[in-house]
């Protein structure tokens, strides 16, 4: 599925996060095979194919569950009166009631977006900051005041006033290394953002100075706290290099500080979407567009296969009160 493997290197390109989730294995007679590859983005939007209407609603909701938690999960998908499996971590076995025969593993891997390092400035240290950066992932954002300025390697630039509005979030870092020449200015900037790391390469005496332009201009204090300045963990004398590696650490330490904890701490745009029980199986259900549903007496109810859903609508009120309901 080279197709797939392409769009998922356009997602990964704009920082979107989706989860990958490929067929490792197959009992068959399934519709899928081995190497199957589909991408669920965090509507439940499915691209691909990874098996039909009984295997894609279980691997849509693990998809979703994958992009709140962060964590990556084999999903085997069993018929009733498989051999009990002994649970592992990272193993999530499924009984389907689905008619048809077959079972696959499904590996599910979410792929959030990689953190951002803007460099504002084209010194020897920012330079450096860049090639560091592509070393450790990071992709990388100029900022320059001046056509004549260029930091190679980059995957963008930017002029100081759309660093404003750029999309930076907590996971990403910004550094000024303007050497003097625009630090205030791009500092403002730097603030208007969402940044979880705002470093000002310079003496300590001109971050002070820097810090009383800044307050002479209206920022608040709150706000200039924010900055660290002298940016990078003091390793004393040290070489282009060396500051660069300063300063990434301590941006690398601030960023794992900051990662959520728990799925309700993670950016709602990876968050997971609300749950359903199915009323006839008891399975949990994603409810999201093109989920299996069905109304009865004013209330939407889900399911996790077509099955499911003719059995309901044939005795919609057995369902109803088994499942808690009036």
């Amino acid at each position: 599925m080279s197709y797939i493997l392409g769009r998922a290197g356009e997602l990964d390109a704009r920082g979107e996060p989706y989860a990958l989730a490929t067929v490792v294995a197959v009992d068959r007679p399934v519709s899928a095979k081995p190497g199957d590859r589909a991408i669920v983005m965090p509507g439940g939007v499915v691209d691909g194919w990874v098996g039909g209407s009984c295997s894609e609603p279980i691997v849509i909701r693990e998809a979703l569950a994958a992009l709140g938690d962060g964590s990556s999960r084999l999903v085997r998908i069993r018929q009733p009166g498989a051999p009990n499996e002994r649970e592992r971590p990272g193993v999530v076995t499924e009984i389907t009631t689905c008619a048809s025969e077959g079972g696959l593993d499904v590996f599910v891997e979410p792929r959030l977006p990689r953190p951002r390092l803007v460099v504002v400035g084209s010194s020897p240290v920012g330079r450096k900051l860049v090639e560091l950066a592509g070393i450790l992932g990071y992709r990388t954002t100029g900022v320059l005041d001046d056509p004549a300025e260029e930091l190679p390697g980059v995957d963008r630039v930017l002029d100081v006033d759309a660093l404003r509005s750029a999309e930076i979030g907590p996971a990403d870092a910004v550094v000024v290394a303007t050497m003097n020449r625009y630090d205030e200015l791009a500092l403002e900037a730097s603030l208007a953002t969402e940044a979880g790391y705002i470093g000002l390469v310079a003496s300590r005496t001109r971050a002070e100075s820097v810090r009383k332009i800044l307050v002479g201009r209206g920022v608040a204090e709150s706000q200039i706290d924010r900055v660290t300045a002298p940016a990078g963990f003091d390793l004393g004398p040290s070489s282009q290099e060396e500051i660069a590696l300063a300063i990434m650490a301590e941006a690398v330490a601030e960023r794992h500080r900051r990662e959520p904890a728990s799925a309700e701490e993670a950016p709602a745009a990876v968050q997971t979407v609300p749950q359903a029980i199915d009323p006839v199986c008891g399975m949990s259900v994603a409810v999201v567009a093109g989920a299996i549903s069905a109304s009865y007496e004013g209330t939407t109810f889900y399911f996790c296969a077509p099955a499911c859903r003719e059995e309901f609508l044939q005795h919609p009120e057995r369902h109803v009160r088994a499942a808690g309901g009036s």
